[in-house]
């Protein structure tokens, strides 16, 4: 499948929170939410990391 898995970094504290699946197929741009970030207490948000993907199984 050309699922892939990535991760979500905060972008005021970089830190690296959530990892999730896309499929590059249909989605070709990079994901950016606002999802909550423990390191900062609050929700912020977080994009897509380009060095940080996952090969999915």
């Amino acid at each position: 499948m050309p699922s892939e898995k990535f991760v979500f970094q905060c972008k005021e504290c970089k830190a690296n929170n959530y990892v999730t699946a896309k499929n590059r197929q249909n989605v070709r741009d990079r994901l950016t939410r606002k999802k909550f970030c423990p390191p900062c207490g609050r929700h912020t948000e977080h994009t897509e990391s380009r060095n940080k993907t996952i090969q999915s199984k």
